[in-house]
């Protein structure tokens, strides 16, 4: 096995949230966004001043992606919205799918600014789920009979996607167009962590190609190259990380989400920071995410 390398970065927000998921970073705000999606909550905190917001919601959301300065898109529960920077308003922009037991999880916008996001069951039922691509409003099942989706992100060239179900726990890898992210092939395994402890969670894909993935249950974010190979650990004081996201004046820095989701007491206070929002503490080559485009 990789050895793990020690944490050597800091808590970012010591708030505990339940699930939280979703980050990603606007640099033209230098703000970081996240998700407590059992709370209803959209999080946001300007790294540079520490100014940190947290935004009610009406909806189970998970996944933003920025649009324009003025608006950004919200994947939820309820389907695609459109919400004002200003006003924080909001306004269905398309629905997913007619499963009112389903939610919103794990996605990605692609350099073509379509996006691609994936359902579950609200209790991870069982093949409920399934990912989507979202070009405008143009929406089109890609993968069903997932539980739990996960790991989507893209290669620096928009050629190559990855994505995984964490209750399969294989890391899968599909040719794309670069020009409108829909597959052109098959999906194939690029690493089975079946047999390994924890689950594959959420996942951002550096300029260098390499594959950065929370490992749920584990308590530690694992780096892949392309071909599949675990070139790296490091650990995250927290039993649950759920997703990462660069961020940074350069996207040279790693942010890590994580949860206290289904912990009894003995679990909570064994893992005090549980639910709690991370730097990594390590230089990264990261990406900006690219815009939606409508």
């Amino acid at each position: 096995m990789t050895e793990l390398t020690p944490f050597s970065g800091r808590i970012l927000c010591d708030f505990a949230s339940e699930l939280g998921e979703g980050p990603t970073f606007d640099p033209a705000t230098g703000t970081a966004w996240w998700f407590n999606i059992k709370g209803q909550e959209l999080h946001e905190l300007h790294l540079d001043s520490g100014r940190k917001t947290i935004h009610p919601l009406p909806f189970l959301g998970s996944v933003l992606a920025v649009i324009d300065p003025t608006r950004q898109l919200i994947a939820s529960d309820q389907g695609l919205f459109i919400r004002d920077t200003g006003s924080y308003a909001l306004s269905l922009f398309t629905t997913l799918e007619d499963k009112p037991g389903n939610r919103s999880n794990d996605g990605r916008v692609h350099p073509s600014g379509a996006l691609w996001i994936g359902t579950m069951g609200r209790k991870a039922e069982k093949n409920a789920g399934a990912i989507y691509h979202v070009a405008g409003s143009r929406v089109t099942r890609l993968y069903g009979n997932i539980t739990i989706p996960n790991a989507i992100c893209f290669s620096p060239d928009g050629s190559a996607a990855y994505f995984t179900d964490s209750a399969a726990n294989r890391l899968m890898r599909v040719d794309i167009d670069p020009a409108t992210a829909l597959p052109t092939g098959d999906a194939v395994v690029l690493s089975d962590e079946s047999a390994a402890p924890g689950d594959i969670d959420g996942a951002v894909c550096d300029a260098d190609g390499l594959i950065w993935n929370a490992r749920w249950g584990a308590g530690a974010v694992e780096v892949y190259k392309p071909d599949g190979r675990k070139v790296a650990r490091y650990a995250v004081p927290a039993t649950q990380p759920s997703c990462p996201a660069f961020v940074g004046a350069k996207a040279e820095r790693l942010l890590v989400t994580s949860a206290w989701q289904d912990m009894g007491d003995g679990a909570r206070a064994a893992d005090p920071d549980a639910g709690k929002t991370f730097e990594l503490g390590i230089k990264v080559k990261g990406r900006f995410e690219p815009a939606f485009r409508l």
